[in-house]
């Protein structure tokens, strides 16, 4: 992540001066803060404090891709994503995380797993960041996932998660991120 120079940006910096946690649930936090403005002026801010997560994209030797389809309750929909989830503790190594949810949502491990970038999910009221991998040498294995989760597996060429991608079929953020990252680096 690129460091901000805080002399340059001093006319855009809140100063947080209060801050009130509003709820304390199993994944996530919530807070109202009380901020000062760059003029002085104070406004509230309500933001979710998230643990952070990992997402992988698997690419076999075929060119195919492995996506899963989940029902994503706060949307009411099935979705078309990367294998995802949450780091299971702030410090934990976001490869390793990216590596269990890879084998836990599809029962494949993979000999290389590479960086593709990190984002920040929704900037705008969560402090979020997904770290993005992709990864290759893939080896099937047996699928399992949480008790909670209900996913399937899907196989598809990475031309036609890109042309899903561009049709608005495949929507969620680090899945479109991932899929467009890794069909630029296989253009190189």
């Amino acid at each position: 992540m690129p460091l901000q120079d805080k002399d340059l940006d001093k006319d855009l910096i809140e100063e947080k001066i209060g801050s009130e946690q509003v709820f304390d649930g199993n994944l996530l936090k919530v807070y109202r803060d009380t901020v000062k403005l760059p003029t002085g002026n104070e406004a509230t801010r309500e933001w979710i404090k998230h643990p952070g997560a990992s997402a992988v994209l698997p690419v076999l030797a075929d060119g195919q891709v492995i996506l899963v389809k989940q029902y994503r309750y706060p949307i009411g929909r099935v979705t078309l994503e990367i294998p995802a989830g949450k780091l299971d503790a702030p410090d934990e190594d976001p490869q390793l995380c990216a590596v269990r949810e890879l084998s836990e949502e599809t029962g494949y491990t993979a000999e290389k797993i590479e960086k593709l970038t990190t984002i920040a999910t929704t900037v705008g009221f969560s402090n979020e960041y997904i770290h993005i991998y992709a990864a290759t040498g893939l080896k099937a294995g047996q699928q399992h996932t949480d008790e909670d989760e209900f996913i399937n597996v899907v196989k598809m060429p990475l031309a036609k998660a890109v042309e899903m991608v561009l049709s608005g079929e495949i929507y969620d953020c680090k899945s479109v991120a991932a899929i467009l990252l890794v069909e630029r680096a296989l253009k190189k």
